[in-house]
């Protein structure tokens, strides 16, 4: 029998709420299912089981505040045989829902009121609105029986609404994560300043070749030339955990995204080395259109390998970023400035871009960050070549 737990998702975690299941005693599950909604200070996050098997007891109902690595639910494993829900804590009366037989029609059903029947609702979705005074009347719900769940709230929300993300408690988390990460990680940093003209004239031609949907930014060009850099300079790329570094045989690319309404999160892009410069701009916009809008998943905030902070659309000329424990480095990069440079004997007028490493003194030296920063550099000069 496993167990599934209340997973942490990044240093400045610590406990979190269980929103809604989305899955119940009985139901299969397989690696990568979406099984409940957390909420944390960095809003509602949706959590993947990572094995096969069957949800066989809820062991944590719905709106319960747990800390990091509290069982959440057991999931029998092929051969066992699932047992009926039990919660550590009884259902409070007016959360409970009468089981509701789904309708024969497969189009939505409306849960408004009928003839004086109540809205049907789970209790997260009931929840939500209530802190938000948002009218489940008219509301079309996606559940058994056309129950509203806590996505179908979330959807039909006022604009100007927050997912729930609580500015001020984000943070503070991220401060007390970043102040822990200063104290306990002997940081160094190295920065240099790169003539990146090559890569605006390629970038320019590739775009004009195609459409707006299949342009790409010049940010593609920065994550790109780093997680192929990390090949040659593997003690960049890992975790340091148990006093121990262990390099990644993956790359994992955590991309800073600012969140609407405050906050920041570095989720990752899935091995970003294998992909072609169109591929990784299609999951890049992905990325940070659903971390704006707060639909992020677990997996998503705990599996970076490096980190790259792009700051440069801001306007500022460097950035030098706090190391997101476990991991061992992350890129800093400015804006590109039209700055004096010698070619040759002559001085000409080049788009420079300043990039800063911020490591891990127990995985790395100086040594090695400097030619890790001139890798990059010679992959953006050749960027026929990404």
């Amino acid at each position: 029998m496993g167990l599934f737990t209340m997973p942490s998702l990044g240093a400045d975690m610590e406990d979190g709420t269980l929103v809604e299941w989305l899955k119940q005693p009985g139901d299969a599950v397989k690696r990568g299912d979406i099984v409940a909604v957390v909420e944390t200070e960095k809003g509602a996050i949706e959590i993947e089981i990572f094995e096969d098997g069957i949800i066989a007891e809820i062991l944590v109902p719905e709106g319960r505040k747990v800390p990091v690595g509290t069982a959440l639910a057991t999931i029998a494993t092929e051969g066992e045989t699932a047992a009926p829900v039990r919660l550590v804590e009884p259902v409070m009366a007016d959360e409970v829902q009468p089981a509701i037989a789904p309708p024969a029609r497969t189009e939505p059903i409306s849960a408004a009121p009928v003839a004086g029947q109540p809205v049907r609702a789970s209790p997260a979705a009931r929840r939500y609105a209530g802190e938000r005074r948002i009218d489940l009347t008219g509301i079309t719900g996606s559940g058994p029986g056309g129950a509203i769940q806590l996505r179908d709230v979330e959807a039909a929300k006022p604009m100007g609404s927050k997912r729930g993300i609580d500015a001020d408690a984000m943070r503070h988390a991220i401060a007390s994560a970043m102040s822990r990460s200063k104290r306990e990680i002997p940081h160094y940093y190295l920065s240099h300043r790169i003539d990146v003209q090559a890569a605006q004239d390629w970038l320019e031609r590739y775009n004009g070749e195609r459409s707006p949907p299949d342009r790409i930014l010049f940010g593609t060009l920065l994550v790109k030339a780093t997680v192929l850099a990390v090949h040659d300079f593997p003690e960049f790329n890992g975790h340091f955990e148990n006093d121990r570094f262990t390099p990644s045989q993956s790359v994992h690319a955590g991309i800073a995204i600012a969140i609407r309404g405050g906050g920041l999160v570095a989720p990752a892009i899935m091995d970003a080395d294998r992909l072609t410069l169109a591929d990784l701009m299609v999951r890049m916009r992905d990325l940070i259109g659903r971390v704006r809008q707060g639909g992020f998943r677990a997996s998503e905030l705990t599996s970076s390998t490096i980190t790259i902070n792009s700051l440069g659309d801001r306007g500022v000329d460097g950035v030098f970023p706090i190391i997101y424990p476990p991991q061992v480095a992350i890129l800093g990069f400015g804006r590109i400035a039209e700055q004096p440079w010698l070619s040759g004997n002559d001085i000409v007028a080049r788009p420079v871009l300043q990039m800063t490493l911020a490591a891990d003194h127990r995985a790395s030296d100086g040594h090695r960050g400097g030619l890790f920063l001139n890798a990059i550099a010679d992959h953006l000069s050749s960027p026929e070549a990404l």
